[in-house]
């Protein structure tokens, strides 16, 4: 594990604690959900971060960032017809 600050507002941390204390989980606990659930939502910079971390070289991670024609797997699969 690594520890990270955070910096969030005052509203925000009085419900992130009080949530914490309901729901009987640690804040970063609950962060650490929050985070993977957002990574794992299948947005356009979560594709290319997945393409990046599993990309062989730099020119190759380069080439991910550079290309802007990402599509769903759906959207190839109706385009192929496969």
């Amino acid at each position: 594990m690594h520890r990270v600050n955070l910096t969030i507002d005052e509203a925000l941390y009085e419900q992130a604690r009080t949530h914490s204390f309901v729901s009987k989980k640690s804040i970063s606990q609950i962060m650490r959900e929050s985070l993977s659930a957002y990574l794992d939502s299948s947005s356009k910079a979560n594709q290319q971060t997945k393409l990046v971390l599993a990309a062989e070289d730099e020119q190759e991670i380069l080439d991910i960032l550079a290309k802007d024609d990402f599509i769903s797997n759906d959207d190839f699969k109706k385009q192929f017809d496969l």
